[in-house]
């Protein structure tokens, strides 16, 4: 795990170069090198957090014959690729994965991503034929941004690593701060800044230096396997075909020439990764968790199920001064609006292992997986009234049920579900899922429409039911390629790198969801029964009555705290001190008054949200 940045320019500045990667240091402690190519007008920087192969020779940028690489992530299986690429003749110095990918892509050029079971965000230099490679993991796991004016191209693990250089401009982008209200983080390929993009999961971007442009290309979609029929398997089979791959997947993370812990929550997902690795080993695995002591609480859980497994457990209940001393450094480490409030006890059990371990697993992915959420019954139920609905739209039927919608009051439970009707009248049937499983709600969006004075974004993501072979794949898909790698993927990996740890996600090897998405849906969710494959699994490692109960979520007590001990922030952040060219202040003010005196209901989170990108204007801009 490391940080990576660079850039291409007319006139390279070391001195530049090295305030950038400094930016960086929290992700990659043990050193930091930057390397100008004058000739290709390129800079390489990389600050390195050593893991594999610890040596010096190790550090990065790296070298082969024309190329030159730095590299973010890790390649679990390099010892195998390393072998097929000796039986062609190549030669190896070290033991690092870093020369594996300098030596696969000198054999295979871009089809050798395809080879790789990892994370990994990669920039590759070809000085021969003056091109730049900028590589992403399928998932998302390993975070990649760009700048581009025309003049410069900048990339980077982090977006504070573009404020040294002097061509950077921080202008908002409009559409990426009203996407942020819309779903509380920026999603890709938009940025909080103009003239910046994340480069997306599954995609690579080579840009040509000599002519000053680049083009993008897919080599990897989560959608080409929910497009496949079904495998016509048995649940039995199905059931050991899984299990295989969960355990090579789960020891595939395990390789590391430093210290390895995992992230144990007490939930099926944390637990079940931490059962499949500590069978067989004689070694007890270090597990960590953090609690509250009001709220969700699932530290009781979690030692429960670690002293089951006999795991060498940390716990750590984290109290209220725990997490105000955290919340000030969170636009720091996150760059951009991510109003996530578990970033912050996730920050706490990373600075908890990190005492012990330089690697930890955590088990993220499970319920985009194996159909997990609760919103994936909602969405089902939803979606019968689509059964009695017109086929086509129906404009005029739209207008008939908004005409009635506003003879109610404008915030309630009526409302909301009539203009949610609505809206799906007028769309056609092939998209009314994806509409219905995008973006809050209509209550949500008209108390947006009134605090922020743009335009609320359109649907991020628009599936075609006809794709898919049931309505629950259609909302797993969406979170797979938007919630989970714009939200839970940036809060790990932002959290985890805080405090110089790297972070692995054993349920997101690729593998995993490539099968899982053929599975027929009855596999994953039947009778009431959600992640049924994945859960029979884990019956087999834990007794049934340890892990039965029910879901919680991983979040401090955000709400309760506003309106306490963190009323500061509200008084603070929600004032005549906001900017009118993005908020209607005066709006935003009745808001606040209405939260505090706890009048505001579910619609809660748009405080928080406010009172983030608040502090992330202050401390960025």
């Amino acid at each position: 795990m490391c940080g990576i940045c660079g850039y291409i320019a007319r006139s390279l500045n070391r001195d530049v170069a090295e305030k950038m990667i400094a930016t960086l240091k929290h992700r990659g402690p043990d050193n930091q090198t930057v390397r100008l190519y004058e000739q290709n007008q390129c800079v390489l920087a990389h600050a390195r957090l050593s893991i594999i192969d610890l040596s010096i020779e190790a550090n990065q940028p790296m070298e082969y014959k024309n190329l030159s690489i730095v590299f973010n992530g890790e390649i679990y299986n390099f010892l195998e690729i390393r072998k097929e690429l000796e039986g062609l003749g190549h030669q190896f110095l070290l033991q690092s994965d870093t020369e594996v990918i300098l030596h696969a892509y000198q054999q295979w050029g871009t089809d050798c991503i395809c080879r790789f079971i990892g994370m990994f965000s990669i920039v590759i230099l070809d000085r021969t034929k003056n091109e730049l490679l900028l590589i992403r993991d399928r998932a998302g796991m390993k975070p990649l941004y760009y700048y581009d004016d025309g003049n410069v191209f900048l990339f980077a693990s982090e977006l504070k690593a573009f404020y040294p250089h002097p061509s950077f401009s921080k202008r908002i982008n409009i559409n990426a701060l009203s996407a942020y209200f819309k779903y509380g983080y920026v999603p890709a390929p938009l940025s909080i800044f103009d003239h910046v993009h994340k480069l997306m999961p599954g995609h690579y971007l080579k840009y040509d230096i000599t002519q000053r442009s680049f083009c993008i290309s897919k080599y990897w979609d989560v959608l080409d396997y929910y497009k496949k029929p079904s495998l016509d398997i048995t649940y039995t089979e199905a059931k050991d075909q899984l299990e295989t791959i969960l355990k090579s997947a789960f020891n595939y993370r395990m390789v590391a020439d430093v210290p390895v812990g995992v992230f144990l929550s007490g939930g099926f997902d944390s637990s079940g990764v931490t059962a499949l690795l500590q069978k067989d080993r004689t070694d007890r695995l270090k597990t960590f968790t953090i609690g509250f002591p009001i709220g969700n609480n699932e530290a009781p859980a979690a030692k429960a199920i670690a002293s089951y497994l006999g795991t060498d457990h940390t716990e750590c209940i984290c109290s209220f001064d725990d997490c105000k001393d955290i919340i000030p450094d969170v636009p720091f480490y996150f760059d951009e609006p991510f109003s996530d409030n578990s970033a912050v006890p996730t920050i706490l059990v990373s600075r908890l292992a990190r005492k012990d371990v330089t690697v930890a697993l955590s088990a993220d992915a499970g319920d985009e997986t194996f159909a997990g959420y609760s919103s994936y019954v909602a969405l089902k139920n939803a979606m019968l009234v689509k059964n009695y609905m017109p086929q086509k739209k129906s404009p005029v039927l739209s207008s008939m049920v908004n005409m009635v919608n506003y003879l109610t009051g404008p915030y309630s439970y009526l409302r909301e579900k009539g203009e949610y009707l609505a809206k799906l009248l007028n769309t056609d049937d092939d998209y009314r899922v994806s509409l219905a499983f995008d973006g809050g709600g209509s209550l949500m969006e008209n108390l947006y429409r009134k605090i922020l004075t743009l335009d609320y974004p359109s649907s991020l993501l628009q599936f075609k039911q006809s794709d898919f072979n049931d309505v629950i794949s259609v909302g797993m898909a969406m979170d797979y390629q938007n919630y989970m790698p714009n939200d839970i993927l940036v809060k790990v990996d932002r959290a985890a790198m805080s405090c110089s740890l790297e972070g692995r996600e054993p349920l997101l090897d690729h593998r995993i969801i490539e099968f899982a998405a053929q599975l027929p849906m009855d596999y994953k969710f039947k009778d009431g029964v959600q992640k049924r494959i994945y859960k029979d699994i884990i019956y087999k490692y834990i007794p049934k009555e340890l892990m039965d109960r029910p879901k919680s979520g991983f979040a401090m007590p955000i709400y309760e705290w506003l309106r306490a001990d963190l009323r500061y922030l509200v008084e603070e952040h929600i004032n005549d001190s906001m900017e009118p060219v993005f908020f209607h202040v005066a709006y935003c003010k009745k808001l606040k008054k209405l939260f505090l005196q706890d009048k505001l209901g579910h619609e809660d989170k748009v405080i928080w949200r406010l009172i983030v990108f608040q502090m992330w204007y202050k401390y960025n801009c």
